[in-house]
């Protein structure tokens, strides 16, 4: 059988040590579910590996089969997928970069399940959604598309605000559902690690936050669908 092609792992990248050591166990966790298949971690930013030379350093294969395939360990495709990694890549047709990992319901089911970890909702309560934010229009599309099925799995329509980016802010998205007299806000981290824009949501004043996306299986096994799927 021809040798299946490398997987490069691609996350943001935080120069938090916490942030950096869940990302590293979902990527050992990936090729722990890969025996036999070379998996490969790189970032778009912050620190390396770069995801240009990760990409650069795989060896073409002889009968031009795909050499590599890129998944993003990004929620929605914004800049870094529409631009660093169409950049990576664009000098090696033999690898591919798949779509970011969201709007999938698996990672809906694991928003529910942070909740739910965090106390759950009232009915008096407000949901607010916290993505880390992009300038990019269909990034900001796919993240609205995830707070309307949160909303449907809760029952209730969910807002948005931001770690960064787009507005509102995840702050002012706080300050107006109390303005409007919500009993409590809960702020639903859309992000996968601790770093510096979960800190930024703890402190936004909600009365929850939750908790970011890994560690948790589902993660990895959208990853896995992502590469098999390419």
């Amino acid at each position: 059988m021809a040798e299946p092609p490398a997987l490069v792992v691609c996350g943001h990248g935080t120069r938090d040590p916490g942030g950096r050591a869940v990302v590293a166990a979902a990527v050992e966790a990936v090729a722990e579910r890969l025996p036999g298949v070379d998996v490969r971690e790189a970032y778009v930013d912050v620190h390396g590996p770069a995801v240009d030379d990760v990409v650069a350093s795989l060896p073409a294969r002889p009968d031009g089969s795909r050499a590599g395939v890129v998944v993003p360990l990004l929620l929605a495709a914004g800049y870094h997928v529409r631009v660093d990694l169409a950049e990576a890549v664009a000098e090696r047709p033999d690898v591919l970069v798949t779509p970011a990992l969201g709007p999938d319901d698996r990672l809906v089911d694991l928003l529910v399940e942070r909740v739910e970890q965090a106390g759950g909702a009232g009915p008096q309560d407000t949901v607010v959604l916290a993505p880390a934010g992009s300038s990019d229009g269909r990034a900001q599309e796919a993240s609205a598309e995830t707070a309307r099925r949160l909303g449907e799995r809760l029952h209730r329509p969910v807002r948005l605000g931001y770690a960064a980016g787009p507005r509102p802010p995840a702050a002012c998205a706080v300050t107006a559902a109390r303005v409007e007299g919500a009993h409590r806000v809960v702020l639903v981290s859309y992000l996968l690690a601790p770093g510096f824009f979960q800190r930024r949501l703890d402190e936004c004043g909600a009365d929850v936050v939750t908790a970011p996306l890994l560690p948790d299986r589902r993660v990895v096994e959208v990853v896995l669908e992502r590469y098999r799927t390419a």
